[in-house]
């Protein structure tokens, strides 16, 4: 979670980002999503970079002036006036003004596909794909190993995505493997698809079951899960044959654990005591 400070500087930006691109078509805010993601890139290659933006012996509008200097005739106007805001804010860290970066172009990214009607399937397409990644052990440390080129591993995943996923789904994959927010691949992933349930005003309930819902099965679970969380819960269903029968649910740091194994875990417990 931000800091106080942080959280203020980022609001500047993204209000100052929002102002800019009010007319924006969705490509054009899918353009300028692809922008600020450069950036952030720029910046994670930069330490420098990041100190000299964050350095709080420099006004902010120096700060933000060295950006500017930097960025201007190579990315488009709304994304340069967003991205000087962010970095005249005050930052407590060099890191902090990378992860707003990052958060700016997320944020602008799921804009881009609210805007063309897509946001709902970009969130059931990185949950596919965060399912597939953990289902493969090896495609998962190919994906999260921080040694291999990152250009190679960003190809090796529009290649798996290609045909299958929206452009912007590409686009959030590539930010999960730089890491997000400083967290793992597969935790970046999941961060993810719970901030695009968000943009839909929804909860994500990570739903475990012994063989595959029927709709009538997920119609139940999804209205009981909205009356007992106040607000629309969006369902991401794995199927796990292991569990023998039952489910769990997962909203949050909630866990309701209705599973065949879980009860046979505490009988052997019970009898071993």
């Amino acid at each position: 979670m931000m800091a106080t400070v942080n959280r203020e500087s980022y609001a500047a930006a993204a209000e100052k980002l929002t102002a800019g691109t009010q007319s924006a078509t969705a490509a054009q805010l899918a353009t300028t999503a692809d922008e600020i993601v450069s950036v952030a890139r720029l910046l994670r290659g930069e330490p420098r970079l990041r100190r000299a933006l964050t350095d709080p012996s420099r006004p902010g509008a120096e700060r933000g002036e060295l950006l500017r200097s930097l960025l201007t005739g190579k990315l488009g106007t709304a994304a340069v006036d967003a991205l000087v805001t962010l970095a005249s804010g005050r930052w407590s860290a060099p890191n902090e003004l990378l992860d707003a970066t990052e958060r700016l172009g997320v944020d602008t990214v799921l804009a881009s596909a609210e805007k063309g009607g897509i946001l709902a399937d970009v969130e059931d397409e990185l949950f596919r794909f965060a399912h597939v990644v953990a289902g493969s052990p090896k495609l998962a440390v190919t994906l999260s190993d921080p040694t291999a080129p990152a250009d190679r591993r960003a190809k090796l995943a529009e290649d798996l995505l290609k045909g299958k996923s929206e452009a912007a789904t590409v686009q959030l994959v590539k930010v999960a493997l730089e890491g997000f927010g400083g967290r793992s691949f597969e935790t970046s992933l999941g961060k993810l698809v719970e901030l695009t349930a968000a943009k839909r005003d929804r909860e994500v309930a990570y739903v475990t079951a012994a063989k595959v819902l029927d709709d009538a099965e997920e119609q139940r679970l999804s209205a009981k899960l909205s009356d007992l969380y106040g607000r629309q819960v969006s369902l991401k269903v794995a199927v796990d044959p292991s569990i023998i029968g039952g489910i769990s649910v997962q909203v949050g740091s909630d866990l309701y654990d209705g599973t065949i194994l879980r009860r046979l875990n505490e009988a052997r417990q019970a009898f071993a005591k």
